[in-house]
């Protein structure tokens, strides 16, 4: 297969149902619905870890969580495990990443040959609030959610208006220039992040009166939920149903302002003259519950967190092709590799996706996602095989779902004697992979230390947290716990 230029967009907290070419009713996403027309669509990808510093770390490396230990937001990618990027370098290839990364800070070699306008964690330290996790704390600074709501301009919807802007620069100027070698260039945004705030043109696209309400559960949360969720107490904070639906239209809002981004950016490959010449992957770092069950931002194994797009255009990728191979982030190095002509390293866990794309759908292969971050009284696995999702709670009961006959997850069947053979199946095959126990045991030495060596958990809570990461050259607002 020729080698070719690689243009990956992700974006940030994109529920996979909240996009035109998805079916949703009402989110208006021209430019992805035109992507995903000439484009490969993965119906079942889903992040390796629903939190953003552990998935964009898997993202990077080709490893799962639990073979790197980069566990959670405050234990980010340092350049210690080689990523695709620094295997691009040292072939000789440009690897460019412009936006969000959220690496442990530019004094690190995270692999790209160049560094645009990077946002890495919070003053190098990351989300220390989300280290404790015995007890579980609650995180005040969760009432941001529903305070910042509505149309308006934030410091990241400026960023995400900058990255646009030098991906443009970026491409145009490639365009200019001659072609010795296949390039990669990783364009990373923010929105539809919160906070939930919209640019006024994109919010009045979108009338909250007519959005409806969540789903709820069809019982008790599970209680490795229900723990979670005492942490966040994100749904707690809204005063009212109205004000729910303005999150939920600012949201909209949002994925058409990142949709319009995406526009531009694939406008300007096209008039540069480069498209013919290069692939273009779009995907997520996870999802968001989006009041779902009651629960809202990420850290769930439900679809709506863990699930992300995934779109693949370009040579190897059909047009209007769905496929239902289960795939990862962990996929994504072996893709990169393959794209640009060079020899994968021996030992990761994924397969190229123009591999998956190219055979047909593979009932068997079994994916992986983990949680051991922020309001997580223990370590959460997740796998999919087939139509069949299995929920592993440390500790707790498992869920298990048929996503043919149950695609909203309202009803599990773990508790039912008939689906004893598919749980030990599921377990067993988890427990192939990794030790559950041995691993939740380690992730949470590894935050204890890292705790310690920050003067205690007293000593977190009085300093506070944020609720988001400032962009570069802005301030980190912290909220303690009074």
């Amino acid at each position: 297969m020729k080698p070719s230029n690689l243009l990956i967009i992700m974006d940030d907290e994109h529920n996979k149902k909240v996009l035109g070419y998805n079916g949703h009713p009402m989110v208006r996403t021209p430019n992805l619905d035109r992507l995903a027309a000439r484009s490969t669509s993965f119906e079942a990808a889903y992040s390796s870890s629903p939190i953003c510093v552990p998935a964009r770390a898997a993202f990077a490396t080709g490893r799962h969580v639990h073979e790197t230990g980069y566990w959670d937001n405050a234990i980010a990618y340092d350049g210690r495990v080689p990523s695709w990027a620094h295997a691009l370098r040292d072939a000789g290839r440009l690897a460019v990443s412009i936006g969000k990364l959220h690496y442990t800070g530019d004094d690190i070699d995270g692999g790209f040959t160049e560094q645009i306008i990077p946002m890495h964690i919070e003053a190098g330290v990351g989300d220390l609030y989300g280290l404790i996790r015995d007890p579980l704390p609650i995180r005040h600074q969760s009432a941001d959610l529903a305070k910042s709501i509505g149309p308006g301009e934030s410091s990241y919807t400026r960023y995400d208006r900058d990255i646009t802007d030098k991906t443009v620069e970026w491409l145009h100027a490639r365009g200019r220039q001659r072609q010795d070698q296949p390039w990669a260039l990783f364009t990373s945004y923010i929105a539809p992040h919160s906070p939930l705030i919209a640019p006024p043109e994109f919010y009045a696209m979108y009338d909250p009166k007519a959005i409806p309400l969540p789903k709820r559960a069809s019982g008790p949360l599970h209680p490795w939920i229900q723990a979670w969720n005492d942490c966040y107490r994100f749904d707690s904070h809204f005063e009212s149903d109205e004000q729910r639906r303005i999150a939920i239209a600012s949201y909209f809002g949002l994925c058409s302002f990142l949709d319009h981004n995406v526009g531009r950016v694939l406008h300007a490959l096209e008039t540069s003259g480069l498209a013919q010449d290069t692939r273009v992957i779009f995907l997520s770092d996870h999802g968001d519950n989006l009041g779902s069950r009651s629960l809202w931002g990420k850290s769930t194994m439900y679809e709506e967190s863990a699930g992300i797009p995934m779109l693949a255009s370009g040579p190897g990728f059909a047009a209007g092709r769905k496929v239902r191979t289960p795939v990862s982030h962990v996929d994504m190095y072996p893709t990169v590799m393959q794209a640009a002509g060079l020899e994968c390293p021996t030992g990761l866990p994924g397969k190229s996706l123009l591999e998956i794309a190219a055979g047909p759908d593979d009932g068997q292969r079994t994916i992986l996602s983990e949680y051991h971050a922020a309001g997580s009284v223990s370590a959460a696995y997740m796998l999919r095989r087939g139509h069949h999702k299995y929920i592993h709670y440390t500790g707790y009961a498992p869920e298990l779902f048929d996503l043919q006959q149950d695609p909203e997850e309202l009803h599990d069947l773990a508790g039912k004697p008939e689906s004893t053979p598919l749980l030990a199946g599921f377990e067993a095959h988890l427990r192939g992979l990794l030790d559950p126990e041995a691993v939740d045991r380690q992730a949470k030495r590894d935050q204890a230390a890292l705790i310690a060596q920050h003067g205690g958990a007293e000593r977190i809570l009085k300093r506070g947290g944020s609720s988001y990461t400032p962009i570069p050259g802005e301030e980190v607002k912290l909220l303690n716990e009074q």
